[in-house]
């Protein structure tokens, strides 16, 4: 198990408060404005919202650290503080069930630094507005730039023929939803990158450790 240490009066990273360009609707909009604030306090950010189920039986809420990870016990936290903050602004009037994950491998994309970290990677993007007629793009990100302040992604589609090259310029705050496609490739980098965290965690955790306080073990899950 990792513990974390959650310091509410520490400055908390410039990350944690990135513009979210994809966001949630109606009563999912609501539970987000609940969610995100709570989450900030655990230094952890929002990723989306979804419920589903016949009047709202299930209330899924996915979320991860700046860095893109996040714990079985962020998970419990997160949880454990969203619950009665949701039970007293009460949005959902009717019976749910509360269920608090990491976006997962093939991850919904929502910011900037998303699609950044996905370069190189194929999305599936449904734009709310049509681009050249379509609304549906699969492809490889291939760059992230800006155009009048506003975010710009390259993909390079995957329905072309290969001497054609086809890239399209798509604007992020024009997109209804993004996310990654699962491919080996994917699935080695989020492995290596959760190596990666745990390591980095391992260490934090021995650098709050006061020399006589007795060594415990950490399992490293995965």
């Amino acid at each position: 198990m990792i513990d974390r240490v959650i310091m509410p009066n520490a400055p908390k990273a410039p990350e944690l408060f990135e513009r979210r360009w994809i966001e949630e609707t109606g009563l999912a909009q609501r539970v987000a404005e609940i969610a995100v604030p709570v989450l900030r306090d655990l230094d952890l950010r929002l990723v989306r919202v979804k419920i589903s189920g016949q009047q709202g039986a299930t209330v899924q809420i996915m979320a991860e650290r700046a860095d893109g990870t996040m714990t079985i016990e962020d998970c419990e936290a997160a949880s454990m503080m969203l619950s009665p903050n949701l039970d007293n602004q009460d949005p959902i009037t009717t019976a749910y069930r509360l269920e608090v994950s990491s976006p997962g491998i093939d991850r919904p994309l929502v910011r900037v630094s998303d699609f950044r970290r996905a370069i190189g990677y194929e999305v599936r993007i449904e734009m709310a507005v049509p681009v050249g007629g379509r609304k549906r793009f699969r492809g490889l990100v291939e760059d992230v730039t800006e155009d009048d302040g506003e975010p710009i992604v390259a993909i390079k589609l995957a329905d072309e023929k290969a001497e054609d090259e086809t890239v399209a310029r798509l604007a992020l705050k024009e997109m209804a939803e993004a996310r990654l496609v699962l491919t080996d490739d994917l699935i080695r980098a989020s492995l290596k990158r959760e190596k990666t965290a745990v390591k980095q965690l391992k260490a934090e955790r021995k650098q709050r450790r006061k020399p006589d306080e007795p060594q415990q073990t950490v399992e490293d899950e995965g």
